[in-house]
C-alpha cells in the first residue's frame, strides 16, 4: 500500500477519496488485471464502475455533470492506479480530455459529452501523433478542409490511447495548411462518423491493458460546429494544457517508482542466498538506501509541483522538468529493482516485470524527455 502520512499536497478529503479509490480498484480492477493485459483493453463495464464511484473527470464542474473537485483528486487516482500497476486509460480522460471539453467546449459540446464522460458512458481519446509526426506537432499532415459548413478530414493517427474504446476523438488537424502552427485546429469526431475507422490495437512492449490504436480518416465529414475551441488555435490550445498533462505523467511515474522499490524490498528480505537473505548483503542495502533517498526527494518535489499547479502557478518549464526527472527516476527504480530480483525479475509472473515494461514509454509519451530538456532550456 502506498504510504501517504508524510505527504503535504493533500488534505483529509483527498485521503478519504484515496480510500474510496482503493476499495473500488480492489473490487473491480485488481481481480481482472491479468485479463485486461491479455486482451489488450479495459472493458467498458469497468469504465462504468469507475464512473458510478465518482472516479472519472472529478474536476468537471457540477453544472456540467461533475463533482467540481480540484486536480489533487486526479493525482490521488493516478498514484493509486500507477502503484497498482494498471495501465487503464482513465487518467487520459481525467487529466487531459475532460479539461479540453470543459475549458474550450461551447455549451452544446459540454452538454453532449461531459456528463457521459463523468458517468463512464462516453470514453474519449485525443489524436495527436501520426506515423511521421510525434513530439513535433507542427509536422502533422492530417487535414480538415472546409466544404461549405462542414469539414472533410483526411489522414491517419497512431499510438492513440483509448483508441479502441473511444466514442469521441479530439483530432488535431490542419484546417489551413498554409499557416503552419496557426492553421491547426481541434476537431471532434464521433466514432460512428462515416469515414472514421479504427486500425489494429497495437502490440506494445508494455502497458498492455491500455488500448492503443491506429485511427484513419477517409473523407470523414463533420460540421464546422465540431471545432473545439477557436479555429486555427489548436496548437495554442495544446500548449496550454501541457503543464497539467506532464504533471500527471510525473505523478504516475513517481508512484510506479515507489511500487518497484517496495517490490524489491519485499523480495530481497524473503529471498535467501549463501545462508542469508539477499537484503543482508551490503550491495543490496546500499542500493536500496540510494533508491530510498531519491524517492524521498521525489515525493517532496512532486508535492511542491502539485501544490503549485493547484494554485495555478506551475509553468510549462517546471512541469516539463517534473516529467523529465520523475520518469527518469521511474526507469532507474524499476531497472534497479528488477536487477535485485535476479532471474525472477525477468519472469512475467512477478510484478516487477510488468512495472519495468510499462515504465519504458513514460520517457517518450507526453513529449520525449529530450524535448523536455529543450523546453526547460528555453527558460534558462
Amino acid at each position: 500500500m502506498l504510504a501517504t502520512s508524510y505527504r503535504t499536497a493533500y488534505n483529509e478529503d483527498h485521503e478519504a477519496f484515496r480510500d474510496t479509490v482503493r476499495k473500488v480498484f480492489a473490487e473491480h480492477l485488481t481481480p481482472h488485471m491479468e485479463e485486461h493485459e491479455a486482451n489488450g483493453i479495459v472493458p467498458r463495464d469497468v469504465w462504468k464502475k469507475m464512473g458510478d464511484a465518482g472516479m472519472l473527470c472529478m474536476t468537471v464542474k457540477e453544472e456540467n455533470g461533475g463533482l467540481g473537485l480540484d486536480f489533487g483528486f486526479n493525482c490521488v487516482l493516478t498514484e493509486e492506479l500507477s502503484y497498482l500497476g494498471s495501465s487503464a486509460g482513465f487518467t487520459l480522460q481525467n487529466d487531459i480530455t475532460a479539461n479540453y471539453f470543459e475549458r474550450l467546449g461551447n455549451p452544446e459540446q459540454r452538454a453532449k459529452y461531459l456528463p457521459g464522460m463523468v458517468s463512464g458512458d462516453i470514453i474519449t481519446a485525443i489524436a495527436m501523433t501520426e506515423p511521421g509526426a510525434g513530439s513535433d506537432l507542427q509536422g502533422i499532415r492530417t487535414t480538415a478542409k472546409k466544404d461549405g459548413n462542414h469539414l472533410v478530414i483526411n489522414g491517419s493517427k497512431t499510438y492513440i490511447t483509448n483508441g479502441q474504446n473511444a466514442d469521441c476523438v479530439i483530432v488535431v488537424a490542419k484546417t489551413d495548411p498554409e499557416l503552419g502552427s496557426k492553421g491547426i485546429s481541434l476537431v471532434l469526431v464521433d466514432a460512428d462518423t462515416p469515414g472514421f475507422e479504427r486500425g489494429r490495437n497495437l502490440d506494445k512492449i508494455g502497458q498492455h491493458a491500455a488500448d492503443t490504436s491506429e485511427l484513419f480518416f477517409n473523407d470523414c465529414r463533420v460540421p464546422m460546429t465540431n471545432i473545439l475551441g477557436a479555429e486555427g488555435m489548436g496548437f495554442v490550445h495544446l500548449m496550454e494544457e501541457l503543464p497539467q498533462e506532464r504533471l500527471g505523467i510525473a505523478v504516475g511515474a513517481q508512484a510506479s517508482a515507489q511500487r518497484a522499490f517496495d517490490e524489491a524490498v519485499t523480495f530481497t528480505k524473503d529471498r535467501k542466498a549463501f545462508g542469508k537473505t539477499v537484503f543482508e548483503f551490503q550491495n543490496t542495502k546500499f542500493t536500496l538506501a540510494d533508491l530510498k533517498a531519491k524517492l524521498q526527494v521525489g515525493w517532496a518535489h512532486l508535492d511542491w509541483a502539485i501544490k503549485k499547479h493547484l494554485a495555478g502557478e506551475l509553468t510549462t518549464s517546471e512541469a516539463s522538468a517534473a516529467k523529465l526527472w520523475h520518469t527518469d527516476l521511474q526507469w532507474e527504480m524499476c531497472d534497479a529493482s528488477l536487477q535485485l530480483h535476479g532471474g525472477a525479475g525477468y519472469m512475467n509472473e512477478y510484478a516487477i516485470a510488468r512495472l519495468w515494461r510499462d515504465a519504458r514509454v513514460t520517457r517518450i509519451f507526453g513529449g520525449t524527455n529530450e524535448i523536455m530538456k529543450e523546453v526547460i532550456s528555453r527558460s534558462i
